[in-house]
């Protein structure tokens, strides 16, 4: 495996930092320091990840500012090792190499797609990385300075966009646990997320969006308004908490929060948090048809173990543009047409099979229906 150059051993070893020496060449060889009463600390080794393409080459450029400022208030205490991705899932192996070699923490430096490989990264044959070795005693940590577009995950917490507060957290070493969604599908693979996973329009929408990141968060109206054009509706399939099965007719879209916020910026699970050990779902529905219709869809759901969904009588691009503002201030569940519950695990079919319903998580498009959504409980320390 090679990183711009430079030689990393895929499996175990201790090859790890002394490979990256070269980009930090302010990393000390001696582990440990000495304090000023004599006693002798581990120096912690911390790996930024690096997408210097994210934000049209905004995260590479601000990281380039940033690196003094890291080195000044890390540096004595620390080894920095600086790790630049070059493409589609470079950050994945990385973080499983760092986790390997004993890293303390990794730090996604950029969006929430750096973010989402990162976490990705810490998962390896459906397990975590870390049990693989049955000698490791440590616990590496992830941490986050986010540059990106979005930055969705980082709202949740109520963190500012200003990468020297996250410097400042990172500083501190707080560390907290919280919960990882998992993906699974026909093909038996495991996909890993933390912010927001969700399901045919939204899913489709921000596929559309990731064509248009050069226009910042502009690019999520955009793919909305294209997810819009020529939307079909879908009859689906949904079994929660490994109950019964239950068809729902004319689904728009359904969202399974783990923390609150997508589309840059849509406060679109607001009761959400990524340590409770649930999921936050809404499903949005599309129904054209009576009133009495629509009273009885309503009584078969709350025979789905009282489960909240979202229904959306004639649902039109114009609705979207008219409660765009309620998105994003989380209000939407205040009215009567959207709701939601907390589940620990959801799957989800279409009863059709067209194979053109979208899904997507952290804003990286999955492809296309069945999955099956579970919760993994505190399954990552995070700097907080």
């Amino acid at each position: 495996m090679v990183y711009y150059g430079i030689a990393v051993v895929a499996m175990p070893s201790p090859s790890f930092f002394r490979a990256e020496r070269s980009m930090a060449p302010d990393l000390s060889a001696d582990r440990a320091i000495s304090r000023g009463n004599g006693a002798s600390t581990r120096r912690r080794d911390l790996v930024f990840i690096v997408n210097p393409k994210g934000a049209n080459g905004r995260t590479g450029r601000e990281w380039k500012k940033l690196l003094p400022y890291l080195r000044s208030r890390l540096g004595t205490d620390c080894n920095i090792c600086e790790s630049l991705t070059s493409g589609p899932s470079h950050a994945i192996d990385i973080t499983r190499e760092a986790i390997r070699e004993g890293a303390d923490a990794v730090v996604a430096v950029g969006g929430d797609g750096t973010l989402h490989e990162v976490v990705n990264g810490f998962f390896w044959g459906g397990k975590p990385v870390s049990t693989h070795d049955l000698k490791a005693s440590h616990t590496t940590a992830l941490g986050l300075i986010p540059l990106g577009t979005g930055s969705d995950f980082a709202r949740t917490f109520g963190w500012k966009n200003d990468p020297h507060d996250a410097i400042e957290r990172i500083v501190k070493g707080l560390r907290s646990r919280i919960d990882v969604g998992v993906i699974s599908g026909e093909g038996g693979d495991s996909h890993y997320f933390v912010n927001v996973a969700d399901i045919h329009l939204s899913a489709k929408a921000g596929y559309y969006a990731s064509r248009h990141k050069k226009f910042g968060n502009l690019c999520y109206v955009i793919g909305a308004l294209q997810g819009f054009y020529g939307h079909c509706n879908q009859d689906l399939k949904i079994k929660v908490n490994e109950g019964e099965w239950e068809v729902y007719p004319q689904v728009t879209a359904l969202c399974i929060g783990n923390a609150k916020f997508f589309g840059g910026g849509m406060k679109i699970t607001p009761n959400a948090e990524p340590s409770n050990g649930n999921f936050e779902v809404e499903l949005l529905l599309y129904i054209c048809s009576s009133v009495r219709s629509i009273q009885r869809i309503t009584l078969d759901f709350c025979n789905f173990q009282s489960m909240q969904v979202v229904i959306l009588q004639d649902f039109k691009w114009y609705d979207f543009i008219l409660k765009l503002h309620k998105l994003y201030n989380g209000t939407h569940l205040s009215v009567r047409n959207v709701s939601s519950r907390s589940v620990h695990a959801i799957e989800v079919e279409e009863v059709v099979g067209s194979g053109s319903v979208h899904v997507q998580s952290d804003g990286e498009h999955l492809g296309f229906l069945p999955r099956k959504f579970c919760i993994l409980p505190a399954a990552i320390e995070m700097i907080c």
